[in-house]
């Protein structure tokens, strides 16, 4: 009786779950952020690849010589020359199987290709980043029929086919599937067509591509499919098709990578759907499944060029740049934006190596994947302003030394595509991270769903019996006093504290500032996890790692402050939680500039992931190894330091 009682309030509590939301809970793998939600990590468990390259560098090298001073390559008149480089390069086919033609890449190789690609040219990262990302590519390899695999998968590798995908419209963006596009399925000339009518924006190479992929919702009033179902649908067309127009371009912060609409009114064949008609109803659900590639890797790897090339530019700057007879670099002021930097900028390089390394492993998990993309591109866009602060006006006026500007213009397009950062952090990472992430509220949700009574004791039994585990757990003090027994020690106190915010059920879904908090935790919990293995695995700066993990854990404590007063019925039961929050010491920071000075290891990690060769970068880093008083030096000080000028027009 007690457990029928439960099973009923319970399900008042849950919140009406759209079929959208649960094929987003029921897509792609848990790893460690299930770890964390059960209050037991162990990093050891991934284990670092051995990779073997595929690409030559000297292949992204010859790319980036040849077109990397090409900033704005859409419009352009090499427009089309580019292209024709990258496709016939096989720049397209990372995705695609070698028996169609592709060089499928681990993601730690496709990650640094284009963190690399990026740091020189972030709009021919862009370029290389979506047809290697959610696109047709990768929905024809798991989806396609066979006739289409033959026939696409080919032309796609060696850049015969361009592709592109439109999905966001002007009443669906961050709601992907709210006011999509309808269309009907309907008889004519004794054949089956759907009558479409389409009109998408924000499609990245819409304006360069030829094979067109298109998500709509079907609708099939006369009942005349035979296989599949109505619903979000996925179809292929060929430029030129009947109907179709590809006549406008977006300018996105002039960044200068090819993006526009797709617009008109068509027919097309049920054979043009990805899968044929049988998958007709299922693209929301294909969709989900090859999300990860866009979330986890693409656009942490763009972050990550950002991030390497703004903190190795201006800390080479700020060591030579004098200012009141002293290097910038001396100034505390100074100090303290460029600390800022290298914390970030060391988190996501940790991040998204240990991230590379569970993909490569076989897993696909979204919710991971959601916290990468939310927090390397926000990261990145603090990283740049800092730079942008202490760049100053070499920062702010255009010219061939301003390396900061390509990518400071790029930075809020990494936030926005994907779904808006500010929905990833409010709904998605915690509130799909409770659901699917959590060792027993999924079964629990499952047992709810499907109305299994028998099946729901046992899972109620087993989250009963882990809630008390963990709240006693959580009461034991940290007498070790180690770093990584404090972080073993919050993951625990926050796996504890989510099973009580887990009581407000669909409330969540409004107190969206809780829901983000909490994700903010988890999200910190699993950077530290990354910065604890990295640094296991390649020892480059033991006092860099300390430093960022307890910077992750003083923030995590301020933010479990602030969810405990926000939540007065918490206060009694997890008063143990609250924490007296020491202010941060000025000397952590001055012995962080120590170790950036001093460790060489650092700032050749950063050198080795970017591209520096006749660039600005190379002329600040030769700077290192010139003796001051020779007039070498002093020439090539006064080469770097001026900024653009431009004749004045009469």
């Amino acid at each position: 009786m007690l457990h029928k009682f439960i099973f009923r309030k319970i399900k008042n509590i849950i919140p009406k779950i759209s079929d959208t939301e649960l094929i987003a809970l029921k897509s792609g793998t848990t790893s460690i952020d299930r770890h964390i939600l059960s209050g037991i990590v162990n990093v050891s468990t991934i284990k670092k690849h051995q990779y073997k390259d595929k690409i030559e560098e000297s292949n992204i090298n010859e790319l980036l010589q040849k077109y990397g001073d090409i900033e704005k390559m859409y419009p352009h008149p090499k427009s089309n020359e580019i292209m024709e480089y990258l496709g016939s390069r096989k720049y397209f086919s990372f995705i695609i199987p070698e028996k169609y033609g592709g060089i499928p890449l681990s993601v730690n190789e496709l990650s640094k290709i284009l963190t690399k690609i990026t740091s020189r040219n972030p709009s021919l990262g862009v370029t290389v980043m979506v047809p290697n990302s959610l696109g047709p590519g990768e929905l024809i390899t798991h989806y396609g029929t066979e006739k289409q695999k033959d026939y696409f998968l080919p032309k796609l590798a060696h850049g015969e086919l361009i592709p592109c995908f439109g999905l966001t419209g002007p009443n669906n963006g961050s709601d992907a599937t709210g006011s999509i596009d309808e269309g009907i399925l309907i008889e004519k000339d004794n054949k089956k067509v759907i009558r479409l009518k389409i009109n998408k924006r924000y499609i990245t190479l819409a304006p360069v591509a030829n094979l067109i992929g298109i998500a709509f919702k079907l609708k099939d009033p006369n009942r005349l499919l035979s296989q599949g179902k109505e619903g979000v649908t996925l179809a292929l067309l060929e430029k030129g098709h009947l109907g179709l127009e590809q006549d406008f371009y977006h300018n996105p912060l002039n960044a200068g990578f090819p993006n526009g609409t797709l617009k008109g009114e068509l027919e097309i064949e049920l054979e043009q759907i990805i899968g044929g008609e049988s998958q007709a109803g299922n693209g929301w659900k294909m969709l989900m499944e090859c999300l990860s590639a866009g979330r986890g890797i693409c656009l942490p790897a763009t972050a990550s060029a950002s991030s390497k090339v703004a903190t190795f530019g201006v800390v080479n700057y700020a060591k030579h740049r004098q200012q009141f007879k002293i290097p910038l670099i001396k100034m505390e002021g100074v100090q303290d934006k460029i600390v800022n930097m290298l914390y970030h900028s060391w988190i996501i390089h940790c991040s998204v190596e240990f991230t590379n390394q569970i993909l490569d492993s076989g897993e696909k998990p979204a919710v991971i994947s959601a916290i990468m993309k939310q927090q390397t591109t926000d990261r990145s866009r603090i990283v740049l302003n800092d730079a942008m602060d202490i760049y100053a006006g070499s920062g702010i006026c255009l010219g061939e030394n301003n390396f900061l500007e390509p990518i400071y213009r790029n930075t809020p397009i990494g936030i926005t595509v994907e779904g808006s950062n500010t929905l990833t952090r409010n709904l998605i990472i915690f509130g799909q991270g409770l659901n699917k992430s959590h060792p027993y509220i999924s079964n629990i949700l499952e047992d709810i769903l499907t109305d299994d009574l028998n099946k729901f004791k046992k899972d109620f039994n087993d989250i009963l019996s882990h809630t008390i585990r963990l709240y006693f757990k959580s009461l034991i003090p940290n007498f070790n006093g180690n770093l990584y027994s404090q972080l073993e020690i919050q993951n625990i106190q926050y796996a504890n504290l989510t099973n009580f915010i887990a009581l407000k059920g669909g409330s969540l879904k409004k107190e969206q500032m809780l829901s983000a908090d909490m994700a903010d935790i988890l999200s910190n919990l699993y950077l530290c996890y990354s910065i604890k293995w990295y640094q296991e695995n390649y020892q480059v700066s033991d006092k860099l790692s300390h430093y960022c993990i307890e910077r992750l854990l003083h923030e995590n404590n301020i933010i479990i402050n602030r969810v405990l007063a926000n939540n007065n019925l918490l206060n009694i039961p997890l008063l143990h939680l609250r924490k007296n929050v020491k202010s941060e010491l000025y000397q952590n920071k001055r012995d962080m500039i120590d170790e950036l000075l001093n460790n060489n290891k650092i700032m050749n990690v950063f050198k080795e992931d970017i591209y520096i060769k006749d660039t600005i970068l190379e002329r600040l880093d030769n700077l290192n190894y010139l003796d001051k008083n020779t007039k070498e030096y002093q020439d090539l000080y006064q080469k770097i330091i001026q900024v653009g000028e431009y004749p004045i027009q009469k």
